[in-house]
């Protein structure tokens, strides 16, 4: 695949969650027993594979495909309620 279409690709996805690893994890599999195609972008882990740094270590993000969003969001918004009762 050319870098163009690596670029176009990703554009279909969505940061729908930003976190810890364990938050990370935890929106991760309930996404994935509801059948939704999760990614997990860890920048941190990016930056060390390629010799570089990172200013916020354990920092990661879940991106979904435009076309799961109608379905994520709910998942998202009821596991966020309960972190922070």
């Amino acid at each position: 695949m050319k870098n163009s279409q690596n670029i176009a690709a990703m554009s279909n996805y969505i940061k729908v969650f930003s976190g810890n690893f364990i938050e990370v994890q935890r929106m991760f599999q309930a996404l994935e027993a509801e059948n939704i195609c999760a990614i997990i972008k860890d920048e941190s882990e990016s930056g060390r594979l390629a010799g570089f740094g990172s200013s916020i270590h354990g920092f990661q993000e879940i991106h979904v495909h435009k076309d799961e969003l109608n379905r994520t969001t709910p998942i998202i918004e009821n596991l966020s309620s309960e972190q922070e009762a």
